[in-house]
């Protein structure tokens, strides 16, 4: 048999699109075929053969092809779900060439799982990287946050503008150097559902950081280094919250450590305060575990959850607007707004996680709002559903409210999870793109957060197609989509090596800061950077610093992928 070079999205002609990682031995393992939409449809057998090409393992003929509706591309479905082998393979094509190798293997995602946590760590602000922990991406530290200016937009009689507060640490939100409560709300949450889900798997799933072997789990030894900013992101005088630490205006394309803006707390707002109580509620609830290890943690997040809940009672619409606050204070804030002003799900979310950690019958009016409430794919401007995963995970040790509570949240979940499982992409038998509006701003968060919702719809039901349409949509991140791309820093073969993150274009390192989810695919092109291959939602995206819009990271795009990787291996086929 004679092979061909394999071809790219890039190159005319067919190419394979497929999970560039790898596939569970017993997990259904499926590749598409992508014809361009000018060619004719061919002739063509589809062999699975070993890494070198001396032995078959699974042969078929690419059945009916789907119109991929977006870029009119023509795609069939290879399923070679009956090779249960574990080896390095290569998927060929008769006169078109071959894969890359992947692996079929029982654990093909250990290096991925734990690469997508340890992104966290290459975020921290305030503290060194160092090469033991970091390798080739060490650095120096950056924005000490130990003098972060009151913004006149936040100035109080206890606090006057020009003052100034200590509030190191924490994460870098995204691209730039800022720290953001909201986001960080959605993103913490996320990462504690993966622990409160699955508490004994993360006793053994070490990430190599300054704390690893402290005798807590590393996912929570870096929630902790986040949890500890936020705390210090509360006015201790009222309870309110600051929307976000920031510099005035997004800084250059440097190191952090050579950025010296000046860096400010801007106003309060009710969504953050809201998002804070949610947070520091479920962490009070994990901490009680490491009291010892972590002594007064746990009771000070609850006493900070309890201040923000009655801070927010008395303002309970204080919207962040950043344009409106331009106009009355300077400096002017130009740095990522993170505005919301529907407040009915923080308001639901914080209840529930101070009502599941307290016990305490106040809180039960806006838990069972939730009921009017129905849930949504996450996003950080949506946690409604944030309430329903905990509601679900705690149910058995909750009876306060009423049995039908609790079936009318799950029936409206399952109509959630049903909606995605029934609409699927059907050119790349994926979740991920039955509906245009997936590609949005920072749609491989999309797929991410759509696959945590079908694996609760997997708990609640024992429905293993729903665990099957999660593990689908980490194959598309992986690489099963109209773009070619692992959309994960340093994993596939074609992985982004140009994302728009600071660090990454800065430090001089040929590749860019490993574990990192891009953006993903965004018709809407915000960026206006010029190198978009096409508009066709699916695949508009690039692998360009310039384009933001599809490129950058961002911890609450991370952390889904971090819930669904771990998900996933945790649980058995």
């Amino acid at each position: 048999m004679g092979w061909m070079p394999f071809r790219s999205p890039d190159t005319p002609g067919v190419w394979i699109s497929m999970n560039q990682i790898g596939y569970a031995v017993q997990a259904k393992k499926i590749a598409v075929v992508v014809v361009p939409a000018s060619h004719t449809m061919p002739d063509m057998q589809a062999y699975l053969v070993d890494e070198q090409r001396h032995d078959t393992l699974w042969q078929g003929v690419p059945p009916v092809y789907e119109e991929d509706g977006y870029t009119g591309n023509h795609c069939a479905i290879l399923d070679f779900s009956t090779c249960h082998q574990e080896g390095r393979y290569r998927l060929c094509l008769s006169g078109n060439g071959c894969s890359a190798p992947f692996v079929i293997a029982d654990d093909p995602y250990a290096a991925l799982g734990e690469a997508v946590l340890k992104a966290y760590y290459f975020l921290r602000c305030s503290e060194p990287l160092l090469p033991a922990y970091a390798g080739k991406w060490a650095r120096a530290a950056g924005h000490p946050d130990t003098v972060v200016y009151i913004h006149p937009s936040a100035a109080s009689p206890w606090r006057p503008m020009g003052t100034h507060i200590s509030a190191p640490g924490g994460w870098y939100d995204a691209g730039d150097y800022n720290k953001y409560i909201v986001n960080s709300g959605i993103t913490m949450a996320t990462l504690m559902d993966a622990y409160e889900d699955m508490p004994q798997y993360w006793d053994t799933l070490v990430t190599h950081i300054p704390e690893s072997g402290n005798g807590i789990p590393d996912i929570l030894n870096e929630i902790i280094w986040n949890l500890r900013w936020m705390l210090a992101m509360q006015d201790p005088y009222d309870g309110g919250v600051y929307h976000k630490l920031t510099s005035a205006a997004f800084d250059g394309f440097e190191m952090p450590s050579e950025d010296h803006s000046l860096r400010f707390v801007v106003q309060k707002s009710t969504a953050a305060t809201l998002d804070f109580a949610g947070v520091m509620a479920q962490a009070s609830r994990i901490l009680r575990t490491y009291h010892q290890l972590l002594p007064g943690l746990s009771d000070s997040c609850l006493h900070a959850a309890e201040k923000a809940w009655q801070w927010a009672l008395q303002h309970p619409h204080l919207v962040y607007d950043q344009q409106k606050m331009n106009q009355q204070f300077h400096p002017a804030i130009t740095t990522g707004a993170y505005g919301d002003d529907d407040l009915q799900d923080e308001w639901c979310w914080a209840a529930t996680e101070l009502w599941l950690t307290t016990g305490d019958g106040r809180y039960l009016h806006h838990v069972e709002a939730l009921a009017s409430l129905p849930p949504t794919v996450p996003t950080w401007s949506d946690v409604r559903t944030l309430a329903y995963f905990s509601l679900f995970r705690l149910q058995r040790h909750h009876m306060a409210l009423p049995e039908d509570f609790y079936r009318r949240l799950q029936k409206q979940f399952l109509q959630l999870a049903d909606t995605l499982l029934h609409h699927p992409f059907a050119a790349f038998a994926t979740v991920m793109g039955g509906r245009a509006h997936d590609f949005v701003w920072g749609s491989n968060a999309v797929a991410a957060n759509q696959g945590m919702v079908l694996l609760y719809a997997w708990r609640l039901t024992h429905n293993p197609a729903y665990r099957q349409a999660a593990a689908g949509n980490l194959d598309y991140l992986l690489g099963r989509n109209a773009t070619g791309y692992c959309f994960v820093t340093g994993f596939g073969t074609r992985s982004p090596m140009h994302p728009h993150h600071r660090p990454s274009i800065a430090d001089d390192v040929p590749e860019p800061v490993p574990g990192l989810l891009v953006g993903g695919p965004n018709p809407g092109m915000q960026d206006h950077c010029e190198h978009y291959p096409t508009h066709a939602p699916d695949a508009a995206y690039v692998d360009e610093s310039c384009a933001y819009a599809c490129n950058e990271i961002a911890i609450n795009w991370n952390a889904p992928l971090v819930y669904l990787v771990h998900a996933l291996r945790a649980s058995s086929w």
